[in-house]
């Protein structure tokens, strides 16, 4: 994934401009976690280093709130998903969640202000497409449609479109590929790979992983390398 789809799975500061068509409730709880993410960021108590790890557990926190993960799962491993037994079910949401949530965090962290507009929301029984345009420095407009489905809890997202492609596709098309040439094993044995690159094989802890880990270039893949 490119820089502009790592900043739409954060779903960072949508505007809301004045005359657009009222809000929905599904539109409504993507501004409301963005809201709360701002306020994580902004917190000057969380800014210290020492703090790193509460900031990015308390940002993990809202992004669990905004998306569903396991449902981001099961559309990226599609047909495979059928195969799995619980167990590795589970494993996999776990693995993939965590790549998707630690994108989510470093996301936000190199955020440079890009502004996002709001400019529309179409529901249609349980399911919602929020729209959102993602203005870049040179003016250009790229569209970021959310796709969200209503839950006993509320609207949660399942997938986000950039420009017409798919974040689940894109994944979906990985994982086919990894899983065609050497099996559904390699596939998780990549995710465990990339989980400890990110982690260095434990929990976060202040300073530690930001010394670690080199800072990514703009176009910098988030998705399981592949040979």
């Amino acid at each position: 994934m490119t820089r502009l789809v790592r900043i739409a799975l954060a779903g960072l500061l949508v505007l809301w401009t004045a005359g657009s068509a009222a809000a929905g409730p599904a539109a409504d709880h993507v501004h409301e976690s963005i809201d709360a993410v701002l306020k994580i960021l902004a917190d000057p108590d969380l800014k210290t280093s020492p703090k790193t790890v509460e900031r990015r557990r308390a940002i993990r926190t809202v992004a669990n709130e905004l998306f569903d993960f396991a449902e981001l799962s099961r559309r990226s491993l599609a047909t495979h998903w059928a195969a799995r037994t619980p167990a590795e079910r589970q494993e996999f949401i776990a693995l993939f969640t965590d790549l998707l949530e630690k994108s989510y965090i470093t996301t936000i962290e190199e955020y440079t202000g890009e502004p996002i507009l709001y400019v529309g929301e179409t529901t249609d029984g349980n399911l919602s497409l929020v729209k959102t345009r993602i203005v870049t420095r040179q003016g250009t407009k790229i569209p970021v449609d959310y796709r969200l489905f209503q839950q006993v809890e509320g609207w949660r997202a399942f997938d986000v479109r950039i420009e017409g492609i798919s974040l689940v596709a894109n994944y979906r098309a990985q994982f086919n590929t990894i899983i065609a040439r050497s099996g559904y094993p390699d596939l998780v044995s990549r995710l465990k790979a990339k989980r400890d690159v990110r982690s260095g094989g434990r929990e976060d802890r202040p300073g530690e992983r930001d010394r670690a880990r080199p800072r990514r270039s703009a176009n910098e893949s988030d998705a399981v390398a592949m040979p």
